[in-house]
């Protein structure tokens, strides 16, 4: 039971990243450190409903 979550950078606030998760082994928000391009560096991204 794996669902589409997206990823948006904490800096300014882009939706950059889209990813399939488990929610019933991980019930927490995900956080990755990946590279945002209007940014352009490494920053973490977070989990967004």
């Amino acid at each position: 039971m794996r669902e589409i979550i997206t990823l948006q950078c904490t800096e300014c606030k882009r939706k950059n990243y889209s990813k399939t998760k488990n929610k019933k082994t991980k019930t927490e928000r995900l956080e990755l450190k990946k590279f945002c391009a209007f940014c352009r560096t490494h920053k973490v991204h977070r989990e967004i409903k």
